[in-house]
């Protein structure tokens, strides 16, 4: 399943801050992010996420984030 997020993350810099915690996170297979869309997307391909967790997680580290339908 992929799952989207809306995110306030403007740079590769910004989002390089997330891999390393990202990478933690067991269920997720991939990411990626999309900032030249105008959402600044987070994709994340898990068989099944806490999103809670994800939004939790950029928003300790000052982002935005939203799950899209």
């Amino acid at each position: 399943m992929v799952y989207v997020f809306k995110t306030s993350i403007s740079s590769q810099m910004k989002a390089k801050t997330l891999n390393k915690h990202l990478e933690e996170i067991k269920e997720i297979e991939q990411w990626n992010f999309d900032l030249e869309d105008c959402d600044n997307i987070l994709r994340i391909v898990a068989d099944k996420l806490d999103t809670t967790n994800i939004i939790n997680l950029l928003t300790s580290f000052g982002f935005d984030c939203k799950e899209l339908d």
